[in-house]
């Protein structure tokens, strides 16, 4: 069995297994030419349970073929432009690279003496993005599994930073649009769901500054402790954008840590042309970048960053076997030190070879291209009498629901909106998402693809539209 291990005397065969692997992708994304097979759990799930673990094949070859009918033949693609559902980007040739490279060298960046370099391209990677937002001399950051941890920690160093140990009159402001991360850190952190106050969104989706003011005085009043705002920077459902400078003054006047949720919207840190619609976000105490998401990295690479990086030392532990007290006087850079995890991939790898072979322009150029296929989008939506689209986009995403010209109950309307996009996965044709808005059902175009055109749109609408026209016929003959 030893020969399955990856050394010097295995390296040949790592090669031929590697190669192998990514022939078979790569002849796998040159046919596929829809982003889904829509095979169901129904008809998945036995193929997978028929799989013996206790019995290896032996090889890569056979394990390879295997993989075809149990992933790779019916895997979702987020490659393929019709791909227009949740927050999955295509991912750039160099962060794969550099993921075969990290993947296989397997360096764990939690001590110096486990990743030597890869500590300080992390670190350099960090500051770089610190610069781009702007956040000022003594950031810092770390990278983490996702935006959910990332929010979790910042909010972690707001609970810390607030100083008071009766965690009952903790507050934390959020819009209604927010992710729901922000909920769940609340309760993870002892705080209570009921901690996170909710507040009501304008026509455009973003956080009301009015409204907001009003309850941190209210807050205030009631001796209870504002202990973070938190912007939100490309909400999940409408890629929206809250007045980040407005906000940052009501964080200053009552004294209150300002996080930015800029998991989707971090994108525009590399923008040549949108930039300018994170201002503000330089004054927060704490950012969230997801890089997969809008930097078209592959899963997983987010990060959360600091103003100040000594409020970092809230997520601080010292083991003796790991990062004792002495290295922090001989100057040993342990990154385990920022972080909630200990044992982490080196995913800062992906974007330091995406910026040393594309440059933060082009990932900004591509990022741009989406964006402007969302502004195309909502141009074709707001023209088609079929349709009603909920808001015209900051970022990529668009929220709409088909409108049937002969049928006024807004249930049957909502079942078929419902209905077509079901129907529209099974198909395999393309894929769009869900959500809800005031209570009714609509459907979600999430545009992270610069190969999806508005021709992509408008066919996907017709097949929507058709669907839906398909069911509610069926359901009037029926009833």
């Amino acid at each position: 069995m030893r020969s399955h291990l990856l050394n010097d005397a295995t390296a040949e065969s790592y090669r031929r297994s590697v190669t192998e692997g990514v022939e078979r992708v790569a002849d796998k994304l040159a046919a596929t030419r829809r982003p889904f097979t829509g095979v169901t759990p129904a008809e998945l799930a036995p193929v997978i349970d028929a799989v013996d673990l206790d019995r290896p094949l032996g090889d890569s070859s056979a394990a390879l073929d295997e993989l075809e009918s149990v992933y790779l033949r019916d895997a979702v693609y987020f490659h393929h432009p019709r791909y227009l559902g949740h927050l999955n980007c295509p991912v750039v040739i160099p962060a794969v690279l550099g993921e075969a490279v990290l993947s296989a060298v397997n360096s764990s960046l939690d001590t110096w003496d486990q990743s030597a370099g890869g500590t300080l391209i992390e670190r350099k990677i960090v500051d770089w993005t610190c610069g781009r937002i702007g956040l000022g001399p003594a950031a810092d950051g770390v990278f983490t599994s996702g935006g959910t941890q990332s929010n979790l920690q910042a909010l972690l160093l707001a609970r810390e930073e607030a100083k008071t140990t009766d965690l009952s009159r903790l507050r934390i402001f959020s819009s209604e649009c927010s992710h729901f991360s922000v909920q769940k850190s609340a309760t993870l952190l002892g705080l209570g769901q009921d901690a996170v106050v909710s507040i009501p969104v304008d026509r455009n989706k973003r956080m009301q500054s009015v409204v907001l003011a009003a309850e941190l005085e209210a807050c205030r009043a009631e001796g209870l402790v504002p202990m973070a705002i938190v912007a939100t920077a490309g909400t999940t459902d409408f890629g929206s954008i809250d007045p980040l400078p407005e906000i940052a003054a009501l964080a200053d006047e009552y004294g209150t840590w300002m996080h930015v949720d800029a998991a989707y919207g971090c994108g525009l840190l590399a923008s040549p042309t949108r930039r300018h619609l994170l201002d503000g976000i330089e004054r927060a105490d704490s950012v969230t970048v997801d890089f997969h998401k809008s930097f078209f990295q592959p899963v997983s690479s987010s990060a959360v960053l600091v103003r100040d990086g000594a409020t970092l030392r809230h997520a601080t532990y010292h083991a003796d076997y790991l990062n004792p007290r002495r290295t922090i006087a001989e100057q040993i850079p342990n990154q385990v030190d920022k972080s909630l995890q200990t044992t982490r991939r080196f995913d800062a790898l992906k974007l330091w070879m995406t910026l040393r072979v594309m440059g933060a322009d082009g990932v900004g150029q591509l990022f741009d291209e989406v964006c402007d296929l969302a502004a195309e989008g909502f141009a074709l939506l707001a023209a088609d009498p079929r349709y009603d689209v909920v808001v015209e986009p900051q970022i990529s995403t668009l929220v709409y629901r088909y409108i049937p010209e002969n049928v006024t109950s807004p249930e049957d309307i909502d079942r078929a909106n419902l209905h077509a996009r079901k129907a529209l996965f099974a198909s395999g044709e393309a894929v769009v998402a869900g959500t809800k808005v005031d209570g009714r059902q609509y459907l979600k175009f999430t545009l992270l693809n610069p190969e999806t055109t508005a021709a992509d749109i408008a066919a996907v609408l017709d097949l929507i539209a058709g669907y839906a026209e398909q069911y509610l016929g069926e359901t009037l003959v029926h009833a």
